[in-house]
């Protein structure tokens, strides 16, 4: 069991983060994290006690002034460092720096220069140090006009707005995700000699992709999910994490549930339930009066949940949030469908008098052998 601590934890990092090791209750303990405690040098100081490895991803990104930034990011190591050598504390600390450290701004000087306090303090003490040399990160539950500009277009998207690109650059990208795997081996690597003394490690980039590609693929998503409900090709990697990422900006307690176009005559009725341009599962329930279906989130696969007869509640809740959306549909009168972001544990129950009739669609595995089901009530 190692005792992991992350500084910054309820950033967008940071929420990956923790809720990916919360899925490792075997190996990981979770010590909490807030804030406020680079305040308080004694709550500091406890928090660093208590961590066999510490994830430093506090910082900040953007602010009118450089200056502002170059200082709080510098000032955040410095208070780090204080509290492990007031506390007698040698974790290993996993520290975020940037592709950034090579330009020529204060955000990137901070990076590189909070490395090197680093590195000495782990030098001086014979401690774990590992920096991380990171590329632009995207995902879901990215702040928009902060995180990254792909943040930003899916807010824009969902939300009204006209995105406008600045300057149509090539961007080299991770999915949070897999920046979170990193992480997660590095913090489990068992070698005595696993960041000895400072070590500096230059995370890969999955995708090299210009500006305006990623707008277009959005666009595309915006007129082909968001306006018609056809589902795209999740055949490539980055289409399906850019997805993902997509419909967790939508507003849902607006967008949902969403009707289907019941066709009837005197045969009986006729409903298409989903479009896609891609595979995965159909299946089909019945749910009998006072049950519930579900409870359970998912990490990387879409679902879509369609109600075609009876009385059903659908709710959701964002793992690490206590807000539920509470869809109410008659399938009888106006069937309809809710779909299923990644990191939202859901269900489904029967409310009526009768049995709810449901269609599920659910994207395919990437890898079969894994489940991506983990179980917790909403």
């Amino acid at each position: 069991m190692i005792k992991v601590g992350i500084t910054g934890q309820s950033g967008f990092i940071g929420t990956h983060l923790y809720n990916t090791l919360g899925l490792y209750p075997e190996r990981f303990e979770r010590i909490p994290f807030e804030d406020s405690y680079f305040d308080n040098p004694y709550q500091l100081e406890s928090f660093v006690k208590e961590c066999d490895a510490i994830v430093h991803l506090a910082a900040m990104n953007r602010h009118n002034n450089p200056e502002v930034i170059y200082k709080t990011n510098i000032d955040l190591v410095k208070k780090l460092i204080a509290a492990c050598e007031a506390s007698q504390s040698k974790p290993h600390i996993i520290f975020s720096s940037s592709i950034q450290e090579e330009r020529d701004n204060l955000y990137g000087k901070s990076k590189k220069e909070g490395r090197f306090l680093f590195e000495q303090w782990a030098a001086k003490n014979s401690s774990k140090f590992t920096a991380f040399i990171i590329p632009n990160v995207f995902g879901p539950f990215g702040k928009p006009y902060y995180n990254s500009v792909v943040a930003t277009f899916c807010h824009q998207l969902t939300h009204g707005e006209e995105p406008k690109i600045e300057i149509d650059g090539e961007l080299k990208l991770i999915y949070v995700s897999a920046l979170v795997d990193h992480f997660i081996k590095k913090i489990f690597t068992k070698d005595e000699n696993n960041g000895l003394h400072g070590e500096k490690i230059n995370i890969p980039h999955t995708t090299t992709i210009k500006v305006s590609v990623i707008l277009d693929i959005l666009k595309d998503f915006k007129v082909n999910y968001f306006e018609k409900g056809i589902f795209p090709n999740f055949s490539e990697t980055f289409t399906r994490n850019l997805f993902n990422t997509f419909v967790c900006y939508i507003d849902h307690e607006k967008f949902f549930p969403r009707p289907l176009e019941l066709k009837s005559d005197n045969r009986g009725s006729f409903v298409e339930t989903v479009k896609l341009n891609s595979g995965g599962q159909v299946s089909f329930s019945t749910t009998k009066p006072g049950v519930t279906r579900g409870n359970h989130f998912h990490t990387r696969k879409a679902e879509r949940f369609a109600v075609i007869k009876g009385k059903a509640v659908i709710e959701l809740r964002r793992i690490g949030s206590n807000k539920k959306f509470t869809f109410e549909i008659d399938g009888d009168k106006n069937p309809a469908f809710v779909d299923m972001p990644i990191w939202y544990t859901h269900n489904i129950k029967n409310v009526g008098n009768d049995d709810v009739y449901t269609i599920f669609w659910i994207s395919e595995h990437f890898n079969p052998n894994d489940t991506d089901t983990y179980f917790e009530t909403v």
